[in-house]
């Protein structure tokens, strides 16, 4: 669906539940997100994807490596975050990759697509990313990418108690040029 050098980026298969599944049980993978979690997690994730690409065209989508055609991760593109929240309307774009993975530059290729697509592709005058203050690896990305911080959009996720070290999220934002 989109290709890059050394990526395609792409909807979900059935064929990804179990390499996607290996990915989300990894603490290191999983440590700014709450955790590893079990298969079921991973496929009700993958199932939500396949919705929002049926509805909307678009989704966190499965990224493969072109040399080898091993899913690696996803990154895509959503609508909405979390109701109650300043984001809950706004157009995320969201990756997670496989820890051997990372250092390699593949988060900031994918993601450079991602959001060339969805500013070719969607009406949307920003895309947004959140994380938490901790995920330095994340925000800097996020930096990487052209984007900056957008405090007024910063919010506390509602899946964590307020006194959660997870729960405050910071917001970044690139806005469709000219």
């Amino acid at each position: 669906m989109i290709a890059t050098a050394r990526l395609i980026l792409r909807p979900w298969r059935d064929a990804d539940r179990a390499p996607f599944a290996t990915i989300n049980r990894d603490p290191a993978v999983t440590r700014w997100l709450g955790g590893p979690k079990d298969a079921a997690d991973s496929d009700a994730m993958i199932e939500r994807q396949r919705a929002m690409q049926a509805d909307r065209g678009h989704c966190f989508w499965a990224v493969e490596r072109r040399d080898d055609s091993r899913l690696i991760g996803f990154c895509g593109l959503r609508i909405g975050g979390h109701a109650g929240t300043p984001v809950h309307d706004e157009l995320e774009i969201g990756w997670r990759f496989a820890a051997d993975c990372w250092g390699q530059g593949y988060a900031r290729e994918a993601a450079e697509a991602c959001i060339a697509w969805g500013f070719a592709n969607t009406d949307r005058n920003r895309i947004v990313a959140w994380t938490v203050p901790g995920n330095a690896p994340s925000w800097g990305l996020m930096l990487r990418l052209g984007m900056t911080p957008r405090p007024q959009l910063d919010f506390d996720h509602p899946q964590f108690a307020s006194d959660h070290p997870l729960c405050r999220h910071v917001v970044y934002a690139i806005d469709r040029a000219g």
